[in-house]
C-alpha cells in the first residue's frame, strides 16, 4: 500500500498527474506476468514502466534497457550466497534489490526467480514520460535526455534508496512496475557494460535506436 507521503495512485487514474499518459494511467503487473527465468523476465521488462510514488506527484517512465544476473552468474551479487545485504535477490520473482554501488549511486534491480533462489534483473535506463520536472529536480539539470540513462542516474531522478529495498514491485505502492498500451517495441541483445566477470554474455536487452539507452550508440543499434 502508499506510504502516508506518497499519493495513493489509484485515485490518479486520468488524472493530470500522469501528465501527457492521462486515462491510459498504467496498471501494477501481476506477477503471474512474469517469467520464472533471469534472461526471460530481463527481455519481458523492455517497454514496461517503473512508477514511482513521490509526494508530490508520480514519476518515471518506460525501461528501454535491463541486464540479466542469472542463477550463478559470478558477475552477479548472489554469486555467493544470501548475505544481509543481498537478501532482497532471494525473495519471490518481483521484489526490488537497491544497492550503493561505488558508494555513489543506488542501483535498482528486480528479483527473478523463485523464493530462495538468488537472481535479478538490473534496470539500467527508462525513457522518461511523466513527473519529468520532478525528476529534473532530483537529478539537478534540465536535460531530459539525462536524466535516466543508466541505472545510477535513474535512481537519483527517482529517489530510489536503500529503504526501498525488498518492496514488491507487483503491488502498489511507493515504488511499482506496470505496464500501459504502448505497442511492441523492437528489442536488441548483447553484452552486459562495466563489468568485467562474465564479460562475453548476451545478457544485456535495450530498445533499438532508442536515444535514452545508455552506452555507446554503436552497441544499441
Amino acid at each position: 500500500m502508499p506510504t502516508p507521503s506518497s499519493p495513493d495512485p489509484r485515485a490518479l487514474n486520468g488524472s493530470s498527474e500522469w501528465g501527457e499518459i492521462g486515462a491510459r494511467a498504467p496498471r501494477a503487473l501481476d506477477r503471474a506476468e512474469l517469467p520464472v527465468d533471469t534472461a526471460q523476465l530481463a527481455r519481458f521488462l523492455i517497454g514496461k514502466l517503473v512508477v514511482r510514488m513521490l509526494p508530490e506527484g508520480p514519476a518515471g517512465g518506460r525501461i528501454v534497457e535491463t541486464e540479466a544476473y542469472d542463477i550463478g552468474d559470478p558477475a552477479g551479487h548472489a554469486y555467493r550466497g544470501m548475505t544481509p545485504r543481498n537478501r532482497a535477490l532471494f525473495l519471490e520473482r518481483g521484489h526490488a534489490y537497491v544497492y550503493l554501488a561505488y558508494g555513489t549511486s543506488f542501483m535498482l534491480n528486480v528479483s527473478s526467480e523463485t523464493p530462495g533462489v538468488g537472481a535479478g534483473v538490473l534496470i539500467r535506463a527508462i525513457e522518461p514520460l511523466y513527473g519529468i520536472a520532478l525528476m529534473k529536480r532530483n537529478r539537478g539539470t534540465e536535460r531530459v535526455l539525462d536524466l535516466a540513462r543508466g541505472p545510477g542516474r535513474l535512481s537519483a531522478a527517482l529517489t530510489i534508496d536503500r529503504r526501498l529495498d525488498g518492496i514488491d514491485l507487483c503491488q502498489l505502492g511507493p515504488l511499482w512496475l506496470a505496464r500501459d498500451s504502448q505497442a511492441p517495441v523492437d528489442v536488441g541483445r548483447g553484452k552486459r557494460i562495466g563489468i568485467t566477470r562474465a564479460a562475453d554474455s548476451q545478457l544485456r536487452f535495450y530498445v533499438r535506436r532508442n536515444r535514452f539507452v545508455s552506452g555507446p550508440q554503436a552497441l544499441n543499434s
